[in-house]
């Protein structure tokens, strides 16, 4: 009876060891995904926003984050408290573009990337982070000098090249 309990045991343990180690092969999006960090060729559609003082909100117009190696173009709208105002604007938004940035990529270690962006020619030291997820899902963080934290969630797909 003891020899059948261990044996028992013995195959319980192998077939949990054996579905923990088991690991599938990446998906083509996930390739993909992959293809578009590692190229720094992409552009985050904005789905949802999160301002710091109210609730989500799903977002109807098409607001971008444009990436590539050269240029960041950020066209995302804004809700929340600004602790400064821009004289001579009437922007409101988080509008900018830039050719003179810091771009960090970190791999996460439950897969994804961690990504900061830190322009060096805007006014109101902007820093863009994302969280990109290897299904495409992207979360997005921007934080300024002078305007509460906001953030975004949506998704990455290849920026189209100019013709």
């Amino acid at each position: 009876m003891k020899a059948f309990q261990r044996l028992v045991s013995v195959i319980f343990l192998l077939i949990a060891f054996m579905g923990t180690n088991a690991q599938k092969p990446p998906s083509e999006k996930e390739i993909a995904i992959t293809k578009l960090v590692d190229s720094q060729r992409y552009v985050f559609y904005a789905e949802k926003v999160n301002p710091s003082g109210g609730g989500q909100r799903i977002l109807t117009s098409e607001y971008t984050l444009k990436v590539s190696k050269d240029t960041i173009i950020c066209d995302l709208p804004y809700f929340g408290r600004a602790y400064s105002a821009p004289i001579g604007t009437t922007d409101g938004g988080i509008v900018f573009t830039t050719t003179d940035f810091e771009y960090k990529n970190e791999p996460r270690k439950k897969g994804g990337w961690d990504i900061s962006i830190r322009p060096k020619d805007v006014q109101g030291g902007q820093q863009v982070n994302m969280t990109i997820f290897t299904n495409g899902s992207t979360s997005v963080q921007v934080t300024s000098n002078n305007r509460q934290p906001i953030s975004f969630h949506g998704y990455i797909e290849e920026r189209k090249k100019k013709k």
